[in-house]
């Protein structure tokens, strides 16, 4: 399905301008309405990890690694949890669980997965964030970097997806190229994208909703 980026620069400037000064950077979202789908069946569900073509670092990465590795992530990961400190986080709940909620994405020495899944299974699995093996002579750098520029797209149990495309000090067409990405990778999960998709809006974090034209 052809999609009109013209359309989609006017509603962000639109929304950008609905904005107002609030003496913060905002956000900008996207929310994408489904319609006519049957979210219990599996096939229909969307999960992707999605790269922003015109983006800061956006999401924030921990990686799980030893020796070599964990050198490697140090300075360019978020956070670098070592083999060793991989127990005694996970034994602390509350340290474990903020850790869960605070980083995007994982990724791990694939050597650890096994511990990693008895260990932190029950703080990053039900969040779906199990985190990216890699074999342990890998360089994590290239992955780290494509996750911090990534964006989960994903329906749970209502018909919508949300997707962060921005912030207000970006220009109206870089966060409009950003919008048509996740719109493409949407419509590539849907077998009939011009009849499941009912509505996409855009709007910063404080401003009001602007319904993009397509």
């Amino acid at each position: 399905m052809e999609i009109d980026v013209e359309n989609i620069v006017r509603g962000v400037r639109e929304a950008l301008s609905n904005s107002g000064e609030k003496g913060f950077r905002q956000s900008v979202e996207m929310a994408i309405n489904l319609k006519d789908l049957d979210l219990n069946n599996p096939k229909n569900r969307i999960s992707e990890d999605i790269q922003l073509t015109k983006c800061d670092d956006r999401s924030r990465v921990a990686v799980f690694a030893r020796g070599e590795m964990a050198m490697k992530a140090k300075g360019v990961a978020d956070l670098v949890i070592s083999s060793e400190e991989l127990g005694e986080i996970a034994g602390d709940k509350r340290k474990a669980k903020k850790i869960a909620n605070s980083y995007d994405y994982f990724v791990a020495d694939a050597t650890l997965m096994p511990e990693i899944g008895k260990k932190w299974g029950v703080y990053l699995g039900a969040r779906g964030k199990m985190p990216k093996p890699l074999p342990p002579e890998a360089d994590p750098k290239g992955l780290i970097n494509i996750l911090k520029r990534s964006v989960k797209v994903r329906t749970k149990n209502r018909p919508v997806v949300h997707a962060f495309v921005g912030t207000d000090d970006m220009k109206p067409e870089e966060i409009a190229e950003n919008v048509r990405v996740v719109l493409e990778r949407v419509e590539s999960n849907l077998e009939n994208p011009h009849q499941n998709i009912g509505s996409v809006w855009v709007k910063t974090t404080m401003g009001k909703a602007v319904r993009l034209e397509r």
